[in-house]
Order: structure tokens, then sequence, then C-alpha cells
């Protein structure tokens, strides 16, 4: 160890005389501390939280949407991008869609629906829907589990009635006030005209299942049916909305899309997943660049401390300065010596801050208990996931700043003049 390690080292530990000194030493190793684990625990929240949300919205949808620029998709136009689908590299599964807003009534309450018809065959392929059901399968909505019951109309007469059946989001059926086996009646704003003008065009369903994203936004308003009860309802004959597409790795999801766009040509319209949530993920990427932002100024702080500390060390130690000097000491080693001692106190401060944030996102991920009203986030609770890249940004940017901090007090005391020191000291 070097003399500048060894006397950097000593001039941390104060003596009782300088206990204010070792005091704020204490105050400042901690506020680094504090910043580095705030930092770590919520740039690994925020992280969670993005991770969550896009692990929802690729499970709960597609990773590609091929739609017309115009109307609807014909039953040749649908060969043809599944075809073209399949063919590209790394697409897995490709399938016709049907997407509409309805209402929704039970006997006791109406609610705004956004209706997804889907291939019942194809759709637990391009959707990872199955592992959010939490009653009921997608299977259920075939035609062969269509109900028939034999019910009194408005006049009493007894009538046969066939239900499909409808797979609906958990808070959808809870604001509905039904659960599996109840029937819904789906309302389409596409009427038929009449004598007496526009009748919407109603059908019965009964709830086939429930599904449960964690996400408000599809849990509160996204109903699922087949794709022939979609087309009846709505009237499209053979048409669809579009085709969704699921590819194997989630990230190459763009490429594959402009290759598929290259090929189908000006007339359809090809979007993945990212620029469908272009704004949401921007949104949540801006916001975690802000708070991480603001949290280092935490650590500025803290620096600010560091630079008060070293100064009063060197105003208290103006004296051993001098003999140092006179004994042969070079200005850079004694502006060495400050220099280690304040890259010493912000390293142990960004190690006890790397370990306190560690501890304190592992109770996080493990116990989740903070909740969070998810009509609001999107979330039921709060989500951890750390990253060794971030702990290592955070680490780096903490020791730099620290670092710059210990800068002027160690370049004041490399300026000290020994004889004047000794002679008024």
């Amino acid at each position: 160890m070097s003399y500048e390690w060894f006397i950097s080292l000593r001039y941390l530990k104060a003596k009782r005389k300088q206990a204010f000194i070792s005091l704020i030493t204490i105050i400042s190793v901690f506020g680094v501390a504090i910043g580095v684990t705030a930092l770590i625990v919520v740039l690994a929240v925020m992280t969670g939280a993005q991770d969550d949300i896009k692990e929802k919205i690729v499970g709960a949808n597609s990773h590609i949407l091929v739609t017309a620029r115009s109307a609807s998709l014909g039953k040749s136009d649908v060969t043809k991008v599944v075809e073209t689908a399949l063919s590209a590299k790394d697409v897995t599964s490709a399938s016709a869609f049907i997407f509409n807003q309805v209402i929704a009534t039970s006997a006791e309450k109406v609610a705004g629906v956004a209706l997804r018809g889907i291939d019942v065959s194809s759709s637990g392929n391009t959707a990872d829907i199955k592992k959010f059901m939490e009653e009921g399968e997608l299977k259920f909505l075939q035609d062969r589990y269509i109900k028939n019951t034999i019910e009194p109309d408005d006049f009493g007469t007894k009538v046969e009635v066939k239900r499909a059946g409808i797979i609906l989001g958990r808070e959808l059926a809870f604001n509905l006030r039904v659960r599996v086996g109840d029937p819904v009646t789906i309302i389409s704003a596409m009427g038929r005209m009449t004598p007496s003008g526009m009748v919407p065009i109603s059908k019965e369903f009964y709830v086939a299942g429930l599904f449960h994203t964690g996400m408000y936004e599809y849990d509160s308003a996204l109903a699922l049916v087949s794709l022939d009860q979609a087309q009846s309802l709505f009237k499209m004959g053979d048409k669809v909305t579009g085709v969704e597409i699921r590819v194997k790795d989630i990230y190459t999801a763009p490429q594959i899309a402009a290759s598929i766009r290259g090929k189908l040509g000006f007339e359809f319209k090809v979007r993945d997943w990212q620029q469908l949530n272009r704004n949401l993920f921007f949104a949540l990427a801006l916001e975690k660049t802000v708070i991480g932002l603001i949290l280092v100024l935490i650590i500025f702080v803290a620096a600010f401390n560091i630079v008060s500390t070293l100064i009063m060390v060197v105003l208290e130690k103006s004296k051993d300065i001098a003999i140092l000097k006179a004994m042969g000491a070079s200005s850079r080693s004694v502006m060495k010596i400050f220099f280690l001692e304040g890259f010493s106190i912000g390293l142990l401060g960004i190690i006890i801050g790397d370990i306190g944030g560690v501890i304190l996102c592992e109770i996080l991920d493990r116990y989740h208990f903070i909740k969070l009203p998810s009509d609001v986030y999107n979330l039921d609770t709060l989500p951890v996931s750390m990253r060794v890249e971030d702990i290592a940004l955070i680490s780096a940017v903490a020791l730099v700043i620290t670092v710059m901090a210990a800068l002027y007090p160690a370049w004041s005391a490399s300026r000290i003049d020994p004889a004047e020191s000794l002679r008024y000291g």
C-alpha cells in the first residue's frame, strides 16, 4: 500500500476532537448510499413495469397485425396474407380476426365492449390467451359447444334459444354482474334497415370463460367470440378485419413486419407490436429517465457533503500537509491523498447502496406487500426487474460524481504553502 493510501485512510478515522468531521463523513457515505439505493430500486421497478406491461400486451395480442388500408379483408386477401406471413422466417402462426366495438347487456348492467372474433383453432398460437384463462377454455367458443335451451319469449311463448360461447375479461364480468354460464346479449351498431329505420343487431351468448391479464384496459373491456359468430353478428360474410401474426422472438417483429410489408404492397397496412403501442412505451421510457435524473440529484447532494467534508479535513490537516511537503512530499502526492479520501467515501457509499438496493429489490419481488390499484396502473403489485447493466451504470455515475466532488478539495490541499502554514498554523 502506498503512503498516500495509508494517510487517506487514516484521515477517514477522525480523532475524538474531530468528531464533527467524522459525523459529516458518515453523513456523506450514507448520502451516497441512499441515492444509489433509491436509483437501483426505482429503475428496477420501472424496468419491471415495462417488462410486465410488455409481456401482457404481447401475450394478449399478436406480434404483428395486417389490415387493409380500406374496408376489410376478403377471403382471397386473407389467403394471400397468411401464405406470405408463413413464408417469412421465424413466423410461427397467422390467423384471421375481427375487431369491433359493441354493447354488452346482462340482466342487471350494460357496458361498452371491444369484441374480438378469433379463429379458435389457431388463435391459441397467435395470441397467448390460454395462459390468462381463469375459468373455462378457448375451445368453448367453437360451434359444437353452442347451448340450445327452451325459454319463454317476451309474450310468454316457449322458444328455442341458441347461445354461442363468449369469453369475458374478469373486470368486465364483474361490471356486468355475470359469471360463467350466465347469458349475455351483444348489440352491434351495424344494424339492419327496417320500415321504422335502422335497428341494431343483437345476438345472445353465454359466458363460456373468464380471463385475467392484469391489465385493467383489457380485463374491463375485452370480450372474445369465435370468428364465425363475429362474422354473423356484423354481417360480414367471409370478410375479416385483418390477420394476426406471431413470431418466435418478439424483438425481431419489426424486421419481419418490414419484410411482409414489402411483399404485400401498399394496399395492406402491416404494424408490429412496438408500433401499435409506441406511445405507451415511449411514455414509460421517458418516465423512467426523468425519475432517474431526479434521483441523481440525491447523489449530487451527497457529493456536496463530500466537498465540505474534505475542505474541513484540509483546513484541519493544513499543518500535517505542510510537514509532509517539508519532508519531500510533492503537491501531486498531497492531492492524491485527499482525492483518495474522497474516492473512498464515494466507493464505500456506492457499495452500501448497491447492497441495500439489491436487498430491497429482493424483498419487494418476493413478498409483493405493496399493492396497486389495477384500474390506475394496469398492475396489481409493484413489479421488480433488476438488471446488472443498470446497477453498473448507477454505480459508475455515482462514482464519477463523487470523484469530481473530491477534485477541488484535493487541488486546494496541494496548493498549501508549507512555510505559510507552519508559520501561522
